[in-house]
């Protein structure tokens, strides 16, 4: 679950740090781990499907067939079953550090105590709603709109591991990201982005189609309910005039679209700027109370937005927006108050937001938060147990053949020019890649966690990670630093930093296995590994020069074609269906579609390379082109419930599992490989299909 502010954070680390996998995942169900065994999973194959029809299904049929989405969950995947595997690793861990006598202050100490408490409903149902009182005491006594910015203020939040952390904070008007300057990436810089949404993006409150009234309808339905467990007075009333405010919220924003423009997000405010630019905020109160106070200058990613919610802020009644906030301060506790609170959370946002039809076990929610909250501390524990040094070595090894093989790639361009190609190239030379855990662990040594205090933990980190956020601001950066944790099932490049995270949690079956044919490795982790350098040179990407800095280093004649065969993928996966009345966006994926087809692409390239021109031995029947391709489709295994589809495709920068799959038809080894015809679905004509790098 996530709210509008904390989506727009997340949009902007898939702005700005772009991950292989969609940002929100639902944690691990109790439900069978991946196969131990290595290579093709040749009994999830449908054979009766034609892979120029279908290869997604061809590869995976059986599977979809005979899989069922466990009722806790909105899909279920490849990468899903092994964040399962994971999260029961990291779970060992931490109960094992719960019950240990270790030193007080110390990280083990942390972690255990941390997870103990969130274990305790019995002492948080006992608690009741008496530790949300000096917040809702704090909101009923806003008495003028100063006492309201600085309110808004105080409730600022950073999240400084948007990718791990599933807390929403839907109380926040405006998100926070500390990030490198894009002008000067040896600077960090505040983002201030637009939020202040209860529900996943704008289109849920502003799409006039039958599914998204209904959806409103209920959101409506839930505020109210969450407004009577706090017995307030009116609460049906209040509930339609805080959605209504949240739609005028809405109105504000910007699309999803707009807000993955990176040269039109790049826009630098100076404190002094606000009142003028953004009036209706006090924004030296607001500042003041943020912790912000000595910061000279912003980046306002969405100008329109912040001026537009600035002034909901004058122009609408304060009794309003004392209920809005009422109501997030909340929402956005859900997890650590009464089984009520929780349980009314769960009746709108799992069936009707994500499809699932049961809630997580508490274990699985008590993880994800001591994973939210220290999951550095944890993580270092799991690559120690879990992450032996041959595997990082051999990932280090697969890491440098996709880096030369995507330097060949750019050497045999015939329509790049070589002063465009030596600027590509000397990204390549300067990319720092990360494998399996940062080279230095974080700090949680001003962090205070007591046990049996499940509210006040969540509060301490999320304010100890706005405070780690802002004295970034007085930092020089580090291309050491890392956004992902290492027990997470994804991987990331972050372009301003021409940096690549590639997490413990993904270096292992079914993306990376010892006892496999190397091939299959590279058609998994190899797609994985080659579409995060890719995104140094997709649409966002190719923006950022060798420094870091959003700077053109194209020449113009390049840069259009570059553009012309962007708007071919557009135009593809425009084509691309799942409802009939909601198809894929290919702008809004274009990036990750750009990665996905160039990563794959060098993936072959460096397959290949491997081989030393041997040919690679047939498995199970299968030559190794086939086990390449094979082996990326079933990468991509998985299904969604319909809401949690519609979901992705509204908000989601990732095109869904089956059309990522489908990557491989713009690929020439691919037809060969499969003898695919013309006449069949997927075929492309030789000039059709999109070549970019």
């Amino acid at each position: 679950m996530r709210a509008g502010s904390r989506f727009n954070l997340l949009l902007l680390a898939a702005v700005l740090a772009a991950p292989l996998h969609a940002t929100a995942q639902t944690s691990p169900a109790e439900t069978a781990a991946p196969s131990a065994s290595p290579g093709i999973d040749t009994a999830g194959m449908d054979r009766s499907v034609h892979p120029g029809d279908s290869f997604f299904r061809y590869a995976n049929g059986t599977w979809l067939e005979k899989t069922d989405i466990p009722a806790d969950r909105s899909g279920y995947s490849a990468g899903a079953m092994l964040a399962e595997l994971t999260d029961r690793h990291v779970a060992e861990l931490i109960q094992q550090a719960a019950k240990a006598d270790a030193p007080a202050a110390s990280d083990q100490r942390k972690i255990g105590d941390y997870y103990a408490a969130f274990m305790d409903s019995t002492a948080i149902d006992a608690t009741g709603l008496a530790p949300l009182k000096p917040v809702l005491d704090t909101i009923a006594a806003i008495a003028d709109r100063r006492a309201l910015s600085r309110f808004l203020g105080s409730t600022l939040r950073a999240d400084v591991d948007a990718f791990n952390n599933t807390d929403f904070y839907t109380e926040n008007l405006l998100g926070l990201w500390v990030a490198q300057d894009l002008d000067d990436p040896t600077h960090y810089s505040p983002f201030l982005l637009q939020g202040g949404l209860g529900m996943p993006d704008r289109s849920y409150y502003l799409d006039s189609s039958a599914t998204m009234a209904a959806t409103r309808d209920k959101y409506r339905q839930h505020v109210a309910a969450m407004l009577k467990l706090l017995q307030v007075a009116d609460a049906d009333a209040r509930a339609k005039a805080i959605v209504d405010l949240e739609t005028r919220i809405a109105s504000a924003h910007e699309s999803r679209q707009q807000s993955g423009n990176v040269t039109k997000g790049n826009n630098h405010w100076r404190r002094a700027d606000f009142p003028a630019k953004a009036p209706g905020i006090d924004w030296d109160t607001y500042f003041a109370a943020a912790g912000l106070g000595k910061a000279a200058r912003f980046v306002a990613w969405q100008p329109g937005a912040i001026t537009g919610l600035a002034a909901l802020v004058a122009s609408e009644p304060l009794d309003t927006w004392k209920a809005y906030l009422t109501f997030h301060a909340l929402q956005s506790r859900a997890a650590v108050l009464p089984g009520p609170v929780e349980r009314e959370t769960f009746a709108f946002f799992g069936p009707v937001i994500t499809g699932a039809q049961k809630p997580r076990e508490r274990w699985n929610r008590a993880v994800d938060a001591t994973n939210g909250a220290l999951g550095f501390a944890v993580g270092r524990r799991y690559v120690a147990r879990y992450f032996p040094p041959a595997e990082k070595a051999r990932a280090q090894a697969m890491v440098a053949n996709l880096i030369a093989a995507f330097r060949t790639r750019i050497d045999r361009l015939d329509w790049m020019s070589p002063a465009t190609k030596a600027e590509a190239k000397a990204k390549l030379a300067v990319l720092k890649v990360g494998v399996g855990y940062p080279d230095k662990w974080p700090s949680y040594a001003g962090l205070e966690v007591q046990r049996g205090d499940a509210y006040g933990n969540l509060e301490r980190s999320r304010l100890f990670q706005l405070r780690g956020a802002v004295a970034k601001l007085d930092q020089p950066v580090s291309r050491s630093e890392w956004v992902m944790t290492p027990q997470t099932v994804n991987a990331v490049n972050l372009p301003a930093m021409n940096a690549l995270n590639f997490p413990a949690a993904i270096l292992q079956p079914p993306y990376f296995d010892p006892h496999r044919p190397m091939v299959m490795d590279y058609g998994a982790m190899g797609a994985v590994i080659g579409h995060e350098v890719s995104h140094s040179f997709d649409n966002s990407g190719a923006l950022f020069d060798s420094r870091g800095r959003l700077h053109n280093w194209w020449t113009p004649a390049d840069l259009e074609h570059f553009k012309a065969s962007s708007k071919q993928l557009v135009a593809q996966y425009d084509a691309y269906k799942p409802f009939p009345d909601l198809a894929v966006n290919g702008q809004q994926t274009l990036g990750e579609n750009i990665a996905d087809l160039a990563g794959l692409t060098a993936a072959y390239d460096a397959y290949h390379r491997s081989l030393h021109g041997k040919p690679a031995p047939k498995v199970a029947g299968f030559t190794g082109d086939q086990q390449f391709f094979l082996s990326y489709a079933q990468s991509w295994r998985g299904k969604l419930r319909d809401p949690a589809l519609r979901n992705r495709i509204l908000t989601d920068g990732h095109a869904p599992y089956e059309y990522r799959a489908s990557t491989v038809r713009n690929i020439d080894a691919w037809y060969a490989a499969f003898d695919v015809k013309p006449g069949e679905k997927l075929y492309l004509p030789p000039g059709d299909r999109v070549r970019i790098w």
